[in-house]
């Protein structure tokens, strides 16, 4: 890994208000990301985890900078880029490319493939002349599976994993440092998101890419990934290398959704743990931990005390292991999440 990480995510918060009364002013904020901090280093995939609505997207379009971040910092390759002006910010987003979720209406139906693929060569200067641009397409279309003559045609004559495949090409086609993949297999089917997937892997070797994996699939996620954050009502709630999340979880909520996944061998059997009500409303978070209200372990600090980050005990695997949970104040013996038995790979 590189000594400085391509990208860096420090206390990143984006909070919307919500207008109404007869001024229409401020009568409350939704705390969609409320200070998330992570880095990715060249070539590692980082995948973003948690249940719809924890503000994984949310933090995806803020490094993208979709929309204005209310707090924190956002560095690219040494270089804040959260504070940019439109015209200073226009050169580096060749550098972060993005692959978004629903391959049907992210492709411009009334564009050709080959036109689809030259608006970021143009953008950015590295094409201009027609028959390079097309070459470029063409080559584009060899590396991410699909014949040479598909620049010739419309999205709609297309499957939805071939347009999502157009869509890495898109995004490829920029020569970005790092793709921001947004739910992008979620709108597959089983056998074409394996085929995304493995197609993803096989361009990060390749190119040395880094890749920001957005999902809410674990069993993708364990696949391809180097590193996980798991997200829970706007915050980090524990991150570690793969094997640390997904051998020793050390929040109940990441041993939560890990129950969750299913298991291919019917001979191996895993406990599903059932979480107790909704997830609260980023309007009015929980006070302490915001998952105390869901939280089978809860304890009266929990419900007063908010948790930070701390370093968990060398384990597995070189690498921080950080998770947010009182329960690792209490002696090794009362820890349920120590003295219960580890979760089974989705793998096993």
């Amino acid at each position: 890994m590189s000594a400085e990480p391509i990208l860096q995510v420090n206390d990143l918060k984006k909070h919307y208000p919500i207008r109404g009364g007869f001024f229409s002013g401020v009568t409350a904020n939704v705390y969609a990301v409320d200070g998330v901090s992570f880095h990715i280093d060249k070539g590692e995939t980082l995948s973003l985890v948690g249940e719809s609505g924890c503000g994984k997207s949310t933090v995806g379009k803020a490094i993208l900078r979709l929309f204005p971040i209310t707090a924190g910092q956002v560095v690219l390759g040494g270089q804040r880029i959260d504070q940019l002006s439109a015209g200073k910010l226009r050169p580096l987003r060749q550098r972060v490319q993005v692959v978004f979720q629903d391959p049907y209406s992210s492709l411009n139906p009334r564009m050709r493939v080959r036109d689809i693929l030259a608006e970021p060569m143009t953008n950015f200067g590295l094409a201009t002349v027609k028959d390079e641009i097309t070459e470029r397409a063409m080559k584009l279309m060899d590396k991410v599976g699909l014949p040479r003559d598909a620049v010739h045609r419309w999205p709609h004559e297309f499957s939805g994993g071939q347009r999502q495949r157009i869509g890495i090409a898109r995004a490829l086609a920029a020569e970005p440092e790092i793709i921001i993949c947004d739910e992008a297999v979620s709108a597959l089917d089983v056998s074409v998101k394996a085929q995304i997937v493995n197609l993803l892997g096989d361009l990060q070797k390749e190119l040395g890419l880094a890749l920001l994996f957005i999902s809410h699939d674990l069993a993708i996620v364990e696949h391809m990934t180097h590193r996980v954050a798991v997200m829970y009502l706007g915050k980090i709630v524990e991150m570690g290398t793969k094997q640390q999340i997904f051998a020793a979880p050390r929040h109940p909520y990441t041993k939560a959704l890990l129950s969750a996944v299913p298991v291919p061998d019917p001979k191996v059997k895993r406990e599903r743990i059932l979480l107790k009500g909704d997830v609260p409303s980023p309007i009015n978070p929980p006070k302490g931990c915001r998952f105390n209200t869901r939280c089978p372990y809860v304890f009266d600090r929990c419900r007063s005390e908010e948790p930070p980050l701390r370093a968990m005990a060398a384990g597995l695997n070189d690498g921080a292991h950080v998770a947010a949970c009182h329960l690792h104040d209490l002696p090794a013996a009362d820890n349920p999440l120590l003295t219960q038995g580890e979760p089974v790979p989705a793998h096993a």
